[in-house]
């Protein structure tokens, strides 16, 4: 006989759920769903200045990836990529997630690990974004976490270092050039003011 499928939708928001029943139930489209500690947390679709930033973003990485032939291997959005913090039961989607390496043929989202995963900070989502996942990414293996803040315009870059975060924060008009991709030059300005010429 077979199982019956988990659904979920906004009126979940809150509820408990293990990370092997949150990654096969079938969710009602229109939002964003992710588990934060063995907790349902529901969002809206982000907004138009939240998409302009994280296009922002892409658009650098996507460019470098063109003019550096082997370099990076994929540049994942939030509704491609998931990461399967399995110890605790969270499951994470990163507005931009960048891999060097091909992914691997078994158990892909909780062994494929970015070099750099990145969220855009949107109203509520900050806790998430400074505390929960920062423990989380650095469990999961990710070399670099970025926090891009436009109300703060800032971004705060954690690198891995000893098996813990070493923080650097980035402002206008500086540009932050990271080990991991020799030759990106990433502008932050060119993110905040894809957000303040977006809609609200």
């Amino acid at each position: 006989m077979a199982q019956a499928v988990t659904k979920i939708g906004p009126a979940d928001h809150g509820r408990r759920m293990t990370l092997d029943e949150f990654d096969t139930a079938e969710a009602q489209e229109g939002y964003i769903y992710e588990l934060s500690r063995g907790v349902i947390t529901v969002s809206d679709v982000p907004s138009p200045r939240h998409l302009a930033q994280v296009m922002t973003l892409r658009q650098q990485f996507s460019d470098y990836r063109r003019d550096n032939p082997g370099r990076v291997h994929t540049i994942a959005g939030s509704g491609e990529c998931k990461i399967l913090i399995t110890g605790l039961e969270s499951e994470r989607h990163p507005d931009v997630a960048v891999y060097k390496e091909p992914p691997p043929e078994e158990e892909i989202w909780s062994t494929w690990i970015p070099i750099i995963a990145i969220e855009v900070v949107s109203p509520g989502s900050g806790h998430r974004d400074y505390v929960e996942k920062r423990e989380e990414y650095l469990r999961f293996g990710v070399w670099e976490y970025w926090i891009v803040d436009a109300d703060k315009r800032e971004v705060l870059v954690l690198r891995r270092t000893g098996g813990e975060w070493k923080e650097h924060v980035i402002r206008p008009p500086e540009v932050y050039r990271t080990r991991r991709l020799p030759g990106f030059a990433f502008s932050c300005e060119a993110v905040f003011r894809a957000a303040d010429e977006a809609a609200p």
